[in-house]
């Protein structure tokens, strides 16, 4: 279908907020990854900048800010050093940056004098635990980093630290107290299980009473990841710490602080199998809630119309090796769709492919149980502009419409005068003068189907902060621009 083109701005701060790099139903990653790079061609290096920091910091991503600190390696000097620190903030981001500068993406196959520096700076900067504790992970490790960069030891302790991580005689004397103890415990010298990322202990021969001691000292994201494992391993046969396991998934400070997605909760919460206690899915379900409890109450008259369609099955992270995700675009318009209904419970939902699909939802019922009914729909083509056809055949009254789909839709290919879907807010907007039309785009394309105008905003990604972002706007405090306005105001320097 036609849809309107976004200027180069808009274009890299809708790729930027939603992070993805990867193959979906209309595009493969190739394509993705040369449309970011033509970006960044037509765009000045300090946009480039505030746009990496503005996407790890507010997005969480982890894929396009390394990329767009890659570009900048070779695009601006001084805007890479500003953003460096900022945008590669932990070892996986280090190994995604390595890895980007390494695959020639941006144009040379080397790190750089400049990208080395930055690297040795990087890890001057970490404890000799956190450089330890870092060292899980592949493709490339951080060893396989050390060996290319060769950081210069700032004290004979880091020298041992190194020497060991890349496999060489080092000092064992001179090694940190958790290498040491991490040592020990996999030379059986002592049962005491290290506080070390539990998959630098897979590999052993671990006992019952080990995976208790690992799932009781387990961080947030680490337990919300190992349920399976863990229940495999027969730590929830423990009540007391299946109980503190619980209390963890469904602590709001803890949640806060794991800067967890809603999306990660329903992945979670459809992975586990039956050896996981009701307890344990019911601490899911409660994070998920609190996960969505930013989500407003939009002091208006509401439409909800999440796309059900085919081009909505792929995994929201695409098909990259190794990073496929459970969760399906359809799952995560579900997902938003029934965040808004628990809190505007009198919003009407219009599911909608070629036509709207006719759903008994109840406000009343889990976001988990509504996400799940919604996403079952699925299948037919896409048609964006039936649910607002059946609005105006049905002369409705209405302040904001919110659209959740990946807006390529091919099916209502209009002609002339913009697509089938902008004729019918137009029909829409003469009965209801002062309504709002928000699109929220799951998967990031270079075109949507409603120019950005006063009265209409294009929401690239998935994050809570959408939920922010929409209220804002449908009190007519938004500028339009609002992705370039947000990336525009972060502090460079």
């Amino acid at each position: 279908a036609p849809a309107y083109g976004f200027v180069p701005k808009q274009a890299l701060a809708q790729y930027a907020a939603t992070g993805c790099l990867s193959r979906t139903y209309y595009a493969d990653g190739q394509h993705q990854l040369e449309q970011v790079l033509s970006l960044c061609g037509e765009l000045d290096a300090e946009f480039i900048g505030k746009a990496a920091i503005f996407c790890r910091n507010r997005g969480y991503m982890k894929d396009m800010p390394a990329l767009l600190c890659a570009v900048l390696s070779i695009k601006d000097r001084e805007v890479f050093r500003a953003a460096f620190h900022r945008v590669i903030d932990n070892a996986r981001m280090l190994r995604t940056f390595v890895q980007i500068m390494r695959s020639g993406a941006v144009g040379r196959k080397s790190l750089g004098t400049l990208p080395k520096r930055m690297i040795q700076d990087w890890l001057d900067r970490r404890s000799d635990e956190e450089i330890f504790k870092a060292t899980v992970g592949n493709a490339p490790s951080l060893a396989d980093i050390i060996k290319m960069v060769h950081p210069k030891p700032a004290d004979q302790k880091r020298e041992a630290l190194y020497a060991y991580m890349i496999g060489r005689s080092a000092n064992s004397e001179l090694l940190p107290e958790l290498t040491k103890a991490y040592e020990r415990f996999i030379k059986e010298e002592t049962t005491e299980v290290p506080q070390v990322p539990f998959q630098m202990l897979t590999a052993m021969q671990l006992s019952r009473n080990d995976w208790r001691e690992i799932a009781r000292k387990a961080p947030w994201q680490m337990t919300r990841m190992n349920l399976n494992t863990f229940a495999r391993h027969g730590v929830f046969e423990d009540l007391e710490t299946t109980d503190r396991i619980a209390a963890r998934l469904k602590d709001p400070v803890q949640i806060a602080r794991a800067r967890v997605f809603p999306y990660q909760l329903m992945a979670a919460y459809q992975r586990v199998d039956q050896r996981v206690p009701v307890v344990v899915k019911e601490a899911l379900q409660d994070a998920l809630e609190i996960a969505i409890n930013n989500v407003p109450s939009i002091n208006a008259e509401l439409y909800v119309c999440p796309d059900v369609s085919g081009s909505m099955s792929p995994a929201v992270s695409g098909h990259r090796k190794g990073a496929t995700s459970l969760i399906r675009c359809i799952d995560v318009a579900a997902l938003i769709t029934a965040a808004l209904l628990r809190k505007n419970p009198k919003a009407r939902v219009l599911p909608f492919e070629n036509e709207v699909v006719k759903i008994d939802i109840n406000p009343r019922d889990s976001v988990m149980t509504n996400a799940a009914k919604l996403a079952g729909i699925g299948g037919g083509g896409t048609n964006c502009s039936a649910p607002l056809a059946r609005l105006n055949k049905q002369k409705a009254k209405g302040d904001l419409v919110v659209f959740v789909s990946d807006n390529e839709s091919w099916v209502d290919a209009g002609v002339g005068r913009g697509t089938a879907m902008l004729r019918e807010w137009n029909t829409f907007k003469k009965r209801n003068p002062l309504a709002r039309l928000v699109c929220i785009d799951i998967q990031p394309n270079r075109t949507t189907q409603a120019a950005e105008r006063e009265d209409i905003l294009n929401i690239g990604g998935f994050s809570d902060q959408v939920f922010e972002v929409m209220t804002t706007f449908a009190a007519g405090e938004l500028s339009p621009e609002h992705w370039v306005a947000l990336i525009d105001q972060v502090d460079l320097y």
